[in-house]
C-alpha cells in the first residue's frame, strides 16, 4: 500500500495531480488546499492514502499529515465516501474542521457540499472526541499556500466547481458574476467563487 509518494510534478488540475517517480506516472486526487500549495512543476512529496474498493485502485494525496489523518477520520464515518470526505477538506483547512467539530458547530459543516444537518450532526457525534486527541499546534498547523501560478481557464475552474458537488448552472451563474481581471488566476477566481457559493 502507497503511504507516501516523492517524485516531479508532471501536471496540475484542482481536482488531480500526476507525479511521476522512477519513470512511473501516479494520477493522485487532492484537495484544493494542496492543489492552492503545491508548485507548477518540480519536486514534490504527498502522504497518500490508498482506496481499494473491489476493481477500483485511486490515490488521494496530500501535503501535510494532518489533511490525511483528517481524510481517513471523515472515512470511518457512514455515509462518507472519499469524494465527499475530499470535498469537505477542499472547503475547510484542517484547523477549521477541527474547530467545527469541537464546538458542536453542525450549522457550518452542514453548508459543505454532500453534508446536511444530519450528517453534520452524526460528524460531531462521531468525531468529537476523536478530533479532539488529535487537536494539537502540530496538526492544525496549515501550509502557506504559492503565490505563483499561470493564467487561469474558466473550463478548470467549472470543472473544479463541479467535482466539488456544485451542479453546472450553479457553477456558471456564480462564475458569470465575478469581475475577472486579465491577470486573476485560477485560484483566485476558484476562492471567490466558494466564497459566494458558501454564503
Amino acid at each position: 500500500m502507497i503511504a507516501l509518494l516523492s517524485g516531479t510534478l508532471r501536471h496540475k488540475t484542482p481536482e488531480h495531480v500526476i507525479i511521476e517517480t522512477h519513470g512511473v506516472g501516479y494520477s493522485v486526487e487532492i484537495p484544493l488546499s494542496s492543489y492552492y500549495s503545491l508548485p507548477e512543476e518540480g519536486s514534490t512529496t504527498l502522504y497518500i492514502y490508498t482506496h481499494v474498493r473491489e476493481e477500483i485502485l485511486k490515490l488521494y494525496g496530500f501535503l501535510t499529515l494532518a489533511e490525511k489523518e483528517a481524510f481517513i477520520l471523515l472515512l470511518g464515518i457512514n455515509g462518507i465516501g472519499p469524494k465527499v470526505a475530499l470535498n469537505i477538506l477542499s472547503h475547510m483547512t484542517c484547523s477549521d474542521l477541527h474547530q467545527a467539530l469541537l464546538n458542536e458547530d453542525a450549522a457550518r459543516l452542514a453548508t459543505l457540499p454532500g453534508i446536511g444537518k444530519k450528517t453534520a450532526e452524526r460528524l460531531i457525534l462521531e468525531l468529537h472526541e476523536k478530533v479532539r486527541k488529535l487537536a494539537t499546534p502540530e496538526n492544525i498547523q496549515e501550509q502557506n499556500p504559492r503565490a505563483s501560478e499561470p493564467e487561469h481557464s474558466g473550463d478548470d475552474v467549472l470543472s473544479a466547481l463541479v467535482s466539488l458537488g456544485y451542479k453546472e448552472k450553479q457553477a456558471r451563474a456564480v462564475l458569470a458574476k465575478i469581475d475577472v481581471s486579465a491577470e486573476a488566476t485560477t485560484q483566485e477566481i476558484l476562492k471567490q467563487a466558494l466564497q459566494h457559493l458558501t454564503r
